[in-house]
């Protein structure tokens, strides 16, 4: 049975103090739920990685990095490597997230062998995949996330595949407020696992988590994680606010 999991994208947002007062807020309103059948992965950025971890354990929440390098150690200045992550317990990453590939250029070899670095630490990789505006206008978004996941993610053996969880992210819809309606978001997240079960297998296919990320907010969490195919969601600005982000991660139950 796939999990169903709601992991939050700070970016490069937040001051220490106001990432402590967040944090700890968001420890008191999770504790409250009743149901905890939802993961919840808080991904901050590297400087509060630590502040995390130490509120995660009397939190309902686990911690995750956004973004490796893709080398395994030396002289890379500025670069965090998946070793240093794994060394402070961390046990998940994005990687591939349209900002990255945009603004610093990343091409799908370079996150292949993030995700190698990562699977080798036994780290799981949030692979982020989605299409530009004009390529769903073109009816071009279902070739384009087929390209990404075969040059960076079919690569690997089935036994690794297993940990990767998947983020469908439409790259129109970040940040700009407008989301991909229900329709469009399970009918992308059908064809990845479909996808998924003719490079592996179907019970493969069937235990892959697929989230959703793209202006995903508490007013439309629920009608998004209703799809059959949307097991959660990869959020970005709504989850900077303790009280919105514990709303998502109660409309996925």
């Amino acid at each position: 049975m796939r999990e169903k999991i709601v992991a939050g994208n700070w970016k490069m947002n937040k001051s220490f103090l106001e990432a402590e007062e967040v944090l700890s807020e968001m420890t008191d309103l999770l504790a409250e739920r009743e149901e905890q059948d939802t993961k919840v992965i808080v991904c901050p950025p590297f400087v509060f990685l630590e502040l995390a971890i130490d509120l995660s354990y009397e939190g309902q929440f686990e911690v995750g990095a956004q973004n490796v390098s893709e080398f395994e150690n030396g002289a890379y200045t500025g670069e965090v490597s998946a070793e240093m992550i794994r060394s402070m317990d961390i046990s998940y990453c994005i990687v591939g997230h349209s900002e990255r590939r945009k603004h610093f250029h990343e091409t799908d070899e370079m996150i292949k062998n993030k995700v190698d670095r990562l699977i080798s630490n036994n780290i799981s990789p949030i692979f982020c995949c989605g299409e530009q505006l004009t390529e769903r206008e073109a009816s071009r978004h279902l070739n384009v996330v087929k390209s990404q996941l075969k040059k960076s993610l079919f690569h690997l053996p089935p036994e690794e595949f297993r940990n990767v969880i998947i983020a469908y992210e439409p790259v129109w819809a970040i940040g700009t407020g407008v989301n991909a309606t229900p329709e469009q978001a399970q009918e992308m997240h059908a064809y990845i696992r479909e996808l998924v079960e003719k490079q592996y297998r179907k019970e493969i296919a069937e235990n892959c988590t697929i989230l959703y990320g793209g202006s995903c907010n508490a007013s439309n969490a629920h009608a998004l994680f209703s799809n059959p195919d949307v097991d959660g969601g990869l959020i970005g600005g709504a989850s900077l606010k303790a009280k919105e982000f514990s709303a998502i991660v109660s409309a996925l139950g």
